[in-house]
């Protein structure tokens, strides 16, 4: 289980349209115009929202190119916001990581599930007591509630922050409590897989759909593809239109439907993450789900 425990692209992607009642609809272009990457279509937009896993890294390794693109983006003019669903971090420590990397993002640059989730928390429950699945080494300083580490202790609700550290065990106990008493399950981040240096590793999106389909919970979610998520992004960029705005990801279900819902324009990187080693063209097909532009990298 936890990072450890990878998934193939096909099982993904199966997985992603099983689970696409809960999404959000969205419609998409009639083509998709490939590219070479994004500074051949900078001209189009003013500003870029990115996804972090297989966009920009893999893993704790930043991307052949990456950095420079974003470099020349700026160069540019363009506006440049991260919109990731990694929830384990804090804004700060975000920032810090991506600096590790290479990247300049400045924290207002920056917009994760899990800030997305924690400023709406007292909406699901207010005043709640919260049991945190997350890394061991999670911090919750940063949430204006009662948060801590879930070892099988009573809890108003649960917050599901990552699962680095999910078991067999811990799944277990969770199913238990949650059919035990249907308490409020709040989901900081809906994907299914990511991108790491050793496969697709699963990720909360997919232990919480596994519930909701087992148990009857109706897991919340905040992140991609949700709408929540590209509100906080739109905040940062609400002077700009949403047609002169681009989201760039590596997955269909998460990034490209999301922007299309949103009326972003959408751009599909296809070498680095979910896609790595396939052909994209069945995916799309079979999903229906169609970015406006396609690169193998950015």
């Amino acid at each position: 289980m936890g990072y450890d425990d990878t998934w193939g692209t096909q099982d993904a992607f199966d997985r992603y349209e099983a689970v696409r009642h809960r999404m959000p609809g969205a419609q998409f272009p009639d083509q998709t115009q490939n590219c070479s990457g994004l500074v051949e279509i900078a001209d189009h937009f003013d500003a870029f929202v990115l996804d972090s896993f297989g966009v920009l890294n893999v893993g704790e390794t930043a991307i052949a190119g990456a950095v420079a693109c974003m470099q020349t983006l700026r160069s540019k003019g363009k506006r440049l916001i991260v919109l990731t669903n990694a929830a384990s971090y804090t804004r700060d420590v975000a920032v810090e990581r991506y600096r590790r990397l290479g990247f300049d993002f400045i924290a207002d640059e920056v917009v994760s599930s899990r800030d997305v989730a924690v400023s709406r928390l007292n909406s699901v429950l207010p005043n709640g007591n919260w049991g945190a699945i997350a890394a061991p080494d999670d911090r919750f300083e940063d949430i204006p509630a009662q948060v801590a580490h879930w070892t099988g202790q009573d809890v108003d609700g649960f917050l599901l922050l990552s699962s680095a550290a999910l078991n067999n065990d811990m799944v277990a106990r969770l199913a238990a409590a949650l059919a035990e008493q249907n308490k409020p399950l709040v989901v900081a981040n809906p994907d299914l897989v990511a991108p790491r240096e050793t496969g697709l590793s699963k990720e909360p999106g997919y232990y919480a759909h596994a519930l909701a389909d087992d148990l009857e919970v109706a897991p919340v979610f905040f992140g991609k593809p949700f709408g929540n998520a590209y509100e906080d992004a739109k905040s940062w960029l609400a002077d700009i239109a949403p047609h002169r705005i681009a989201m760039v990801g590596d997955t269909l279900h998460t990034d490209i439907l999301g922007g299309a819902a949103t009326g972003f324009k959408t751009i599909l990187v296809r070498d680095h993450g979910l896609f790595a080693g396939h052909a994209t063209a069945p995916f799309i097909e079979s999903s229906g789900i169609r970015p406006d532009f396609s690169c193998a990298s950015i």
